[in-house]
C-alpha cells in the first residue's frame, strides 16, 4: 500500500459530496417562476416568511406557521418561502399561528380588484403584541403577520423559495 492509499478514496468522496451539493434541489425562487396575471375582479395577497432574525431559539427555523384569512387556513410558511392567493375584493383579517404565546394580533386589509398586498410572517417579541409583563427569561416570542410595503416586498420576494399559488 502506498502512502496515499487512504487519501485518494477520502478525496473522491469529498468531491462527490461537493458535486451533490451543487445539484439543483427542485426549488424555484419567485424570480424564476412564471407568475400568472391576477384574474379579473380578484385581488392578490402575497404571503412570505424570510429568514427569521437570530432569536436564540433554533426551533423557530423548523416552525411552519399556518396563515389564516378570516379564520380559514390559507397555507403554511416554512422559513425562506412565499406564495400567493387570489381573493375576491373585500375586507379580510389575516392572522398566523403563533407557535409561542397566543395573541390577538391580526392585520386587516381592504382588498381591491387588481391590487396586490404583501404580508410577512415574522417571529417577534410577545411584548410587541400585548404581553408587557412577560418574563423575558421564558423567551416569550410568537409569530405575527405584518403588512410590508410593495417596494420592499418586491425586492425581497425573488430571494425566497416559491411555493406556488395556494
Amino acid at each position: 500500500m502506498g502512502k496515499y492509499s487512504l487519501a485518494l478514496p477520502v478525496l473522491f468522496v469529498a468531491c462527490l459530496l461537493t458535486l451533490a451539493d451543487c445539484a439543483p434541489d427542485g426549488r424555484v425562487t419567485t424570480s424564476q417562476a412564471e407568475i400568472p396575471a391576477i384574474p379579473p375582479g380578484a385581488a392578490r395577497v402575497w404571503f412570505f416568511r424570510g429568514w427569521d432574525a437570530p432569536s436564540g431559539q433554533g426551533y423557530v427555523y423548523a416552525a411552519t406557521p399556518i396563515v389564516y384569512a378570516n379564520g380559514a387556513p390559507v397555507g403554511d410558511l416554512p422559513v425562506g418561502s412565499g406564495f400567493f392567493r387570489d381573493f375576491p375584493p373585500g375586507s379580510y383579517s389575516f392572522t398566523v399561528e403563533p407557535y409561542g404565546l397566543p395573541t390577538s394580533q391580526a392585520t386587516t386589509l381592504q382588498l381591491a380588484a387588481g391590487a396586490q398586498s404583501y404580508l410577512q410572517a415574522q417571529w417577534i417579541a410577545s411584548w410587541q403584541v400585548g404581553y408587557p409583563e412577560a418574563d423575558f427569561s421564558f423567551a416569550p416570542n410568537t409569530f405575527a403577520i405584518l403588512a410590508m410595503s410593495p417596494q420592499v416586498a418586491q425586492a425581497y420576494l425573488p430571494t425566497l423559495t416559491y411555493l406556488g399559488q395556494r
